[in-house]
């Protein structure tokens, strides 16, 4: 079985660094887990954003706080959600001094959207689509698109001022033996909202379940 990025990119996929096909590249099957572990050189938000970054925090969608030097980690399990779809986690930790905060996220392969579905927070309401091309470096860039908002029988777009649009840069150096990551997000109304960088290591786990704080609260049906 292909992973979801692999499905995304077809052969454009085999143009990546052979680490970050390594990281990219696993599916349900292969029964393992990339556990990230760094620092992020760098933290930064708009205060003008404090409002909607607040609402964001207790579903872990972004947070308002910054600094310098976090230490990171970055879960990525790939497993068979209630739906029986091929889906990655995105756990994401930061270790503010006193403060631990999280931003996640799980992903499937939309055949009907023929892309990748980002289901950001743990219950899974906003649903974002996701573009995904292959950098000069053979690194991978993700850029967000259309944001659709999911709760019981509600549903609904989100219009494009209103959302934040992510850029999202991962390489692997090959002169520092580690991936680096470069995150951006940005609205049309604010301009710059939150954007990280930094660098860390990978350790592969084998497993054969996943941990239930990765998993999200509440599945989405909806793509």
């Amino acid at each position: 079985m292909h992973s979801i990025y692999e499905q995304a990119l077809g052969a454009n996929f085999h143009k990546l660094h052979p680490r970050i096909q390594e990281r990219f590249g696993f599916s349900s099957r292969d029964r393992v887990a990339s556990i990230g572990s760094g620092k992020m050189d760098s933290i930064w938000y708009n205060k003008l954003a404090v409002l909607p970054l607040l609402l964001g925090t207790n579903r872990h969608i972004m947070f308002p706080q910054g600094g310098k030097q976090i230490p990171f980690t970055i879960e990525n399990y790939a497993f068979l959600d209630g739906y029986g779809r091929e889906t990655v986690s995105w756990i994401r930790s930061f270790r503010f001094p006193g403060k631990l905060r999280r931003f996640d996220a799980t992903m499937i392969y939309s055949r009907e959207r023929s892309r990748i579905v980002d289901y950001m927070g743990n219950k899974q309401h906003l649903a974002v689509d996701l573009d995904l091309s292959v950098t000069e470096n053979g690194g991978i860039r993700i850029r967000s698109g259309d944001q659709r908002f999911y709760e019981g029988l509600i549903q609904f777009r989100f219009p494009r001022r209103l959302t934040g649009m992510a850029d999202v840069c991962e390489w692997y150096d090959d002169t520092t033996e580690r991936y680096r990551i470069s995150v951006a997000v940005t609205n049309p109304l604010l301009g710059n909202i939150f954007r990280y960088e930094g660098s860390f290591t990978v350790e592969w786990r084998a497993t054969r379940t996943v941990p239930l704080d990765v998993r999200p609260l509440r599945e989405e049906r909806r793509e």
